[in-house]
């Protein structure tokens, strides 16, 4: 079993317990609450397209491969620091056992910032849509590798009924033909997730083969301004970075270090 078979078998699990905790029918209740009472819609699509820079900041306190990055990593703090360097977007990491995330950072961040949030983490049930809308994010990941293709078209319909707008990841030639489904962005690993070895050459070998009518994201292995230019130049609008961030003191800092480069 790889990294990412282990990750999805142990999300089932949790996300049957979630259910427990929290009925099915009391969470869809109250998302169902809030969006009569109207909710902020925040586009990540556009954000991307709109801002200078197109960053997607991210607060990931931990990865199975590094261990813990910033153990003590604030989400009162951080995703507003991001904000007001530069950021064109948030990724906020809601996984626990593998990332150190929690759905209570985006709660927290939410409040705090106006620029889109996504929600990051290994999807794979209607509920976890229920709660990203329910927390406040504004888009979540998809993951094409483990999905199959109807199941990213009927997460990704249900999404734009919750009002969520999709990220869809791909990693290689074999899920080119999900590039079809009408997502919000698509987006390109460079972390293969079965080794968690990471090499930004896959954007650039995918580039020509993704539809340029979709706003292309590279997410992953990015560590300097130069690379970016030579992304954008291939046809990405979207950045996600944030290992090289929050390994330093002041991520929100390094943040803005980095955009002062480009």
């Amino acid at each position: 079993m790889d990294i990412l078979e282990e990750i999805v078998a142990h999300k089932r699990i949790e996300v049957a317990k979630q259910k427990e905790q929290t009925p099915p029918r009391k969470l869809y209740a109250e998302v169902e609450q809030m969006m009569a009472e109207g909710v902020t819609k925040r586009s990540l699509s556009q954000a991307l397209t709109e801002n200078d820079f197109g960053i997607i900041a991210e607060f990931k306190r931990k990865s199975p491969s590094k261990g813990w990055i910033k153990e003590d990593g604030k989400p009162e703090e951080i995703p507003l620091a991001y904000e007001q360097n530069g950021a064109a977007a948030l990724s906020i990491l809601t996984d626990e056992m593998y990332f150190g995330g929690s759905l209570d950072f985006i709660r927290k961040a939410r409040p705090l910032v106006s620029i889109p949030i996504l929600r990051k983490d290994f999807i794979i049930d209607e509920y976890q849509l229920f709660q990203a809308r329910h927390i406040g994010a504004d888009a979540v990941l998809l993951i094409a590798a483990d999905l199959s293709k109807q199941e990213v078209r009927s997460l990704t319909a249900l999404a734009h009924d919750l009002q969520l707008e999709v990220l869809l990841e791909l990693h290689s030639e074999h899920e080119l033909d999900f590039s079809d489904i009408p997502v919000d962005a698509l987006g390109v690993n460079n972390r293969n997730l079965g080794t968690f070895v990471t090499n930004v050459e896959n954007s650039f070998r995918l580039a020509a083969q993704l539809p340029q009518d979709k706003v292309l994201v590279s997410e992953s292995g990015i560590g300097n301004s130069e690379t970016i230019r030579l992304l954008r130049e291939a046809g990405y609008r979207g950045f996600l970075i944030g290992e090289s961030f929050m390994k330093t003191d002041n991520p929100g800092e390094a943040l803005k270090n980095f955009i002062s480069q480009l």
